[in-house]
């Protein structure tokens, strides 16, 4: 994990403690890459309650609650599934914040309409979602790294407004 990261973590941690806030992630393409950088941080127990890797479609029905309906309709890929998974992880840690990502890092398993790289992700702040879609370049470690510091940097700029 890069310096940078990490050091993205521990400035998320600094403003969460400053607060008194929880952070959850539900992870599915970075497979837990968002965990791994907050809690590499020490004292991360304080301001990091649960994560919650979520990689196949019933993972994220049976940890997180996302609706069937929504994901026959949109798919694991999409601004409504991370929507689902960045409310349900809220509720089950009972955390403030909730960062949640699902995308499709490769190599194959892309589509015309959602190409390999295509990652969603939810940002959510007590309770209210924004969901962002970006397209990352590279091999599959390579897209996950990117999302996994796309998703720390947006919650810090959200956290530190």
């Amino acid at each position: 994990m890069p310096d940078e990261t990490l050091e993205l973590a521990a400035l998320i941690g600094k403003t969460l403690l400053d607060r008194g806030w929880q952070i959850t992630c539900a992870e599915s393409c970075t497979g837990g890459g968002v965990g791994y950088a907050i809690t590499s941080t020490p004292g991360s127990s304080a301001w990091f309650r649960k994560g919650f890797i979520t990689y196949s479609n019933d993972a994220k029905q049976e940890m997180l609650n996302v609706s069937s309906k929504t994901l026959t309709a949109y798919g694991a890929v999409s601004a409504e599934t991370v929507k689902e998974m960045a409310l349900g992880a809220a509720i089950a840690a009972n955390a403030e914040l909730a960062i949640s990502v699902s995308g499709i890092a490769g190599p194959d398993g892309g589509s015309p309409e959602k190409p390999v790289g295509t990652v969603w992700f939810g940002f959510g702040v007590c309770g209210e979602v924004v969901t962002h879609k970006l397209k990352f370049s590279g091999d599959r470690q390579t897209i996950r790294m990117k999302a996994v510091e796309f998703a720390l940097s947006t919650i810090l700029k959200m956290v530190t407004k």
